[in-house]
């Protein structure tokens, strides 16, 4: 989660200003207006009188080898994004909102086409440098040109990074279109310049870099574990925006192999807390003794955030998944309703949208704007845009799938070219139909996929699972070296810039994109770019629920499930707000540790273990 900052509309301006100049800002929206006024106390969602102190032990999977996470090389720690702040950060309780943080205003005209940050004579890196123009010139330009390629594409548009004054820079933007991005370069964690030149970016690093924010690494033990402690000359800490926030004193990442391991060490009080993404666990395996007694919390708590999609990837750089006819055929043999009932314990919806749980996703038959937009391309998408709601076969639930189901698939199958030719599936040329799903080691993941390739088999086709660690699933899919993988694709409620990382041709050749897939389609990179471009928020909605139903129609994946609430499950040691943002969790963000409870805690446990 993205920290979050603001406050002060008063700045030192170093240059003159005419009539037509934008006046400071403390903070902006991306439709409409921010939520929060100048000189805002504190936000909402927060306790702003939170004690501060304590220790929490948090769990990761694999290992690690890297504390620069903005490069693709090597696995990058958890946690590290604690030590940097940003120019600025939006909130969890509004679409899409930035508030000053490093800048203490920004500065942006009505067509959008730059914006000027005015930084905090106050803001700090950890060694008591201050945070300069410069080092936001060497961000952008180190970013664009030595990071991940996820910040090439983020700041593709980014024209011309300049030094306007002491504490004065201008970012100035390619074209006039891209209305998020002075949103969007906000979030950059800026990085020290006098730390970095004379070292290579490029390169991992287990020596802890200079950071800004709020925590500093206090300890590394690579590849096991990592810790972070408050920052005690943090220059923020008394921002009204930070008031409640960042509360608790060290927190702790103890890797494990695999989630297995991670959730029984979580059991054996190993770990504090943990949002449960396991039906079967949240259902079975929390009936302990510390369960009964109260020493372990477990709560459901419902949130408005989109769920994204999840799913079964096609590679389609892989010639037998080129075809969506294919794509389909196989999607047509999940048996979602078969996993809810005897694996999830009838917990998820099915997913029928990339934009799930959302006022963002398809909605009928297209029609007003969004009609319009998709006739442009009428004849090069599918003609079911225009004639059917997305929807996918239903089954009783029993394992069986039907015949209609079977026929479907294999009269798609053969208009791709491909027929059972004894018990296997082939086509013109006598290659058999065979692939591997690429999995992070996790007997949850086995269970679920290993019927769906029994339901392969139905078909003639030939399905492999490869479950490997945490790390190789990584490198593998950065690299694009799968067949079939599981991709989680979150969405938030305002989509923009990310949508290329997710889908636009530019992103498919590029080693570790998002675009697993390796979708390259004209009609959908405009429809990106017109997500992008969005006037305003009732046009956002009708152009991203167009892209929803052309990725729908495109089969690049095979859905899976959504829940729509939170599952959480914590040791009694912290307390909260009572009303936690409608789009967060909020932890550790702005949960705090309860001494009184935590002693108490360790008595129980100690009494338990005599």
């Amino acid at each position: 989660m993205r920290k979050i900052a603001a406050l002060a509309l008063t700045v030192g301006i170093t240059m003159p200003a005419t009539a037509d100049d934008p006046k400071p800002v403390h903070g902006m929206a991306m439709h409409g207006e921010a939520k929060y006024k100048a000189g805002f106390p504190n936000l909402d969602y927060v306790n702003p009188g939170a004690p501060k102190g304590g220790q929490i032990a948090l769990s990761a999977i694999g290992t690690f080898d890297n504390l620069n996470s903005f490069v693709l090389k090597g696995i990058a720690a958890a946690g590290l994004s604690l030590t940097y702040d940003t120019l600025t950060s939006g909130t969890s309780d509004e679409a899409f909102s930035s508030y000053g943080l490093i800048a203490q205003s920004m500065e942006v005209p009505d067509d959008r086409s730059w914006t000027i940050f005015n930084l905090r004579p106050e803001a700090r890196f950890h060694d008591g440098k201050p945070i300069t123009p410069e080092d936001v010139i060497f961000t952008f330009e180190t970013l664009k040109t030595k990071g991940h390629p996820l910040y090439r594409s983020y700041y593709a548009d980014v024209a011309k990074v300049e030094k306007l004054g002491d504490r004065r820079v201008k970012l100035s933007f390619a074209n006039k279109t891209n209305r998020e991005l002075p949103l969007i370069v906000g979030q950059a964690a800026i990085l020290p310049r006098h730390y970095w030149e004379g070292r290579d970016f490029e390169k991992t690093t287990l020596e802890p870099p200079v950071g800004n924010g709020a925590y500093k690494i206090l300890q590394v033990d690579a590849g096991k574990s990592i810790s972070y402690q408050r920052f005690a000359d943090y220059w923020g800490k008394d921002l009204p925006i930070n008031r409640g926030r960042e509360n608790i004193e060290i927190i702790k990442y103890e890797y494990f192999r695999d989630p297995t391991v991670a959730f029984e060490a979580f059991k054996a009080g190993q770990t504090d807390f943990r949002m449960e993404n396991s039906s079967r666990q949240w259902a079975t395996s929390y009936d302990i003794p510390a369960v009964k007694e109260g020493m372990l919390k477990r709560e459901e708590i419902v949130h408005e955030l989109p769920a994204g999609m999840q799913g079964f990837a096609f590679n389609t750089r892989r010639p037998i998944f080129k075809d969506p006819r294919v794509r389909q055929a196989i999607t047509l043999v999940f048996d979602f309703e078969w996993s809810n009932k005897t694996l999830f314990y009838g917990f998820y919806k099915r997913s029928l949208s990339y934009f799930s749980n959302s006022e963002l996703g398809w909605r009928g038959l297209p029609q007003g704007e969004e009609l319009r937009i998709l006739e442009r391309y009428r004849g090069k998408i599918p003609d079911e845009v225009f004639t059917k709601e997305y929807r996918l076969p239903t089954t009783d639930g029993s394992g069986n799938l039907s015949r209609e189901q079977l026929r479907e698939a294999f009269r798609l199958l053969k208009e791709a070219g491909w027929e059972i030719k004894g018990q296997a599936l082939t086509n013109a040329q006598g290659q058999r139909f065979e692939f591997e799903i690429l999995l992070q080691a996790d007997p949850n993941w086995e269970r679920i996929t290993l019927p769906f390739v029994k339901n392969l088999e139905r078909l003639g086709i030939n399905a492999r699972v490869r479950a490997v660690d945490a790390s190789q699933n990584q490198k593998r899919e950065d690299e694009f070296d799968f067949d079939m993988t599981v991709a989680v694709f979150g969405q938030s409620q305002s989509p923009g810039n990310e949508q290329r990382d997710f889908w636009h041709s530019s992103t498919a050749d590029t080693h570790g994109s998002r675009n697993l897939m390796g979708i390259k389609d004209p009609v959908i990179d405009e429809l990106v770019d017109l997500i992008i471009e969005a006037p305003d928020r009732d046009s956002l909605i009708q152009r991203t629920r167009a892209l929803d139903r052309v990725l729908l129609w495109g089969h690049y994946v095979v859905p899976h499930w959504h829940l729509g609430k939170w599952w959480l499950a914590y040791w009694d040691k912290f307390d909260r707000p009572k009303a936690l943002p409608k789009f967060s969790p909020g932890f550790p963000d702005i949960w705090w540790v309860d001494a009184q409870r935590a002693q108490t805690l360790a008595t129980k446990r100690g009494q338990a273990r005599n």
